[in-house]
């Protein structure tokens, strides 16, 4: 069994229950997806499938990537990464749809989170603030202190300060699928994924599930 599939944010909508509630749900294209190398546990010590989704144009592809697609005898692909698999014999070549996750309940996404710049403590940690009144001069959104003077005499490592906020890898674990259109490659999930919309996405049965089929 293999764990999962790679693809693409298209967008979020709302979706009405029988019952007349309504959720918010992402669309996601899963797949296709063509496996380009097979990891082994003999030979790499893991049994995993690094798989490839979306065609790269040969004119901005390189020549290694070039070379990689060729002994699977695929076109180069703009986003490559391994998922785990068990139990099964896979191909490089082989292509995978978004059949691999019918059955799932709920599954795993990871993505890379938008970008939002130079940020300050306030929108980046969630900071209150210095007062609006009472003496507060231009640093109502300042952090205030950063440390103590004499001891021990210098900023702390970790202290949560203003900086560079998103584009970091992170997962939604245990959203409902909802469903699993085979004829168009796509996925339902319940609630919001990370990245924004035409960003890419790894997107795994949950653990719960990956567990009980082992």
């Amino acid at each position: 069994m293999i764990e999962g599939i790679l693809g693409k944010k298209v967008g979020m909508m709302q979706r009405y229950a029988e019952d007349g509630t309504v959720s918010a749900v992402t669309v996601i294209q899963a797949g296709p997806c063509h496996v380009m190398q097979v990891k082994t546990v003999e030979k790499d010590g893991y049994a995993a499938a690094q798989l490839g989704f979306e065609d790269k144009k040969r004119k901005v592809a390189t020549k290694p990537e070039m070379g990689h697609a060729r002994k699977a005898k695929v076109e180069p692909k703009r986003f490559i990464r391994e998922v785990r698999y068990s139990g099964e014999e896979l191909a490089a070549g082989a292509e995978l749809t978004v059949a691999v996750l019918e059955g799932a309940k709920e599954v795993d996404v990871t993505g890379v989170t938008k970008g939002k710049g130079f940020q300050g403590v306030m929108k980046r940690h969630g900071f209150h603030g210095r007062p609006a009144s009472h003496g507060a001069s231009k640093d109502h959104r300042a952090p205030g202190s950063i440390g103590s003077s004499t001891t021990p005499g210098r900023t702390v490592k970790g202290r949560r300060m203003a900086g560079h906020m998103g584009v970091a890898k992170c997962t939604s674990r245990n959203l409902k699928l909802l469903e699993v259109d085979k004829e168009n490659n796509l996925l339902v999930v319940r609630g919001a994924v990370p990245g924004p919309t035409g960003g890419f996405v790894v997107v795994r049965r949950c653990l719960a599930e990956r567990q009980a089929k082992k």
